[in-house]
């Protein structure tokens, strides 16, 4: 990932950040260096996974803020593949967890555990407790299960009888959902949606690209073999690229737009619940991390254009009557986007 320019495809956006020149490095070149080994992760995830650019993006996008990512789709569009290429390519520690009605807090957090020889009781680790935590179906178990993640996601770290316990860095919840499957799901509060950082839609591949998964498994390959997908970056090189983004800078005046188009979903006619202060930031946060993959050292109003769509479709309540009329999330955001005035 050598030349910044044009940036990867944004995941599922309303539109792609226009091409733009490649702005000089303010980090100088152990960025480039960072960026070039974050860019193999997008090729790694490649040999298993086609047709889906624009969620691998999203995925990125979602590890370098520090941030989650819930993927959504229909079943048979590779959302698990995905995941499991992305963490083999990452080469960090990872636990999948399969929510099912049954399944309780203790089973995702962790427990305590009675030791007969002991006689005291001990905390054993539950799957959370690792670097990439693959939440798959994570609308099939009930709130008071999906709670269990609440604490992680935001706080890293899991409370136990008055003992707290840091969680692995870095770390990353990817968390998969069926959209169109209603009986035996339970809808994810908004206090939880609200801590993934961007919700990815996972759509059928275009044509070219599903010839080709055909193609790739009539010569032999099957999604339950990874070995050819290679570490392509370090856990120490992964920390450095967030410590990076960190400090990408935003001028007063995009600072002025991200606020603007907020306060412009709050005003929609449609809408219930607009986006928040927590969605601004979070906003800024994706923001952050596209403009570094592209190489700039500050974000600009198409970073925040391309961002804003994956980043605020979970967080925007719409009217019921809106609902009832078929208007979606995804219109109305790229509604806001044509209505703010945007700043030169």
């Amino acid at each position: 990932m050598t030349d910044p320019t044009p940036a990867p495809a944004a995941p599922h956006s309303p539109r792609p950040a226009d091409p733009q020149p490649p702005a000089p490095e303010r980090t100088g070149p152990d960025a480039a260096r960072l960026r070039e080994a974050v860019g193999r992760v997008r090729t790694e995830v490649g040999k298993a996974v086609v047709g889906q650019d624009g969620a691998v993006s999203g995925l990125l996008i979602a590890l370098l803020a520090r941030g989650h990512a819930l993927i959504e789709g229909v079943p048979g569009v590779a959302k698990t593949l995905l995941v499991r290429s992305f963490s083999k390519a990452l080469g960090l520690d990872t636990k999948r967890v399969q929510f099912t009605p049954d399944l309780m807090p203790g089973d995702v957090s962790g427990s305590l555990i009675y030791d007969a020889k002991s006689g005291e009781f001990e905390f054993r680790e539950g799957p959370v407790f690792t670097n990439v935590l693959l939440a798959d179906e994570i609308n099939r178990t009930p709130p008071k299960t999906q709670s269990a993640l609440l604490e992680a996601m935001e706080e890293r770290q899991v409370s136990s009888d008055g003992v707290t316990r840091a969680l692995p860095e870095p770390f990353l919840v990817a968390a998969t959902q069926n959209p169109i499957e209603h009986e035996g799901t339970y809808q994810l509060p908004e206090a939880q949606l609200d801590r993934f950082l961007v919700k990815l839609t996972i759509r059928v591949p275009e044509r070219d690209a599903e010839v080709d998964v055909l193609r790739r498994h009539a010569a032999g390959f099957t999604p339950r073999d990874l070995d050819r997908i290679e570490q392509a970056v370090t856990p120490e090189e992964i920390r450095d690229a967030q410590d990076s983004v960190d400090g990408i800078t935003a001028t007063e005046d995009v600072l002025a737009y991200i606020v603007d188009l907020a306060r412009a979903t709050r005003a929609a006619a449609s809408v219930e619940v607009g986006a928040s202060p927590r969605a601004a930031t979070a906003l800024l946060a994706a923001s952050k991390a596209w403009a570094w993959l592209g190489g700039y050292p500050a974000i600009t109003p198409d970073h925040v254009q391309a961002m804003l769509t994956p980043v605020w479709r979970h967080r925007i309540q719409l009217r019921p009557d809106a609902e009832i009329e078929g208007v979606s999330v995804d219109a109305v955001l790229a509604s806001v986007l044509r209505q703010t005035p945007v700043p030169r």
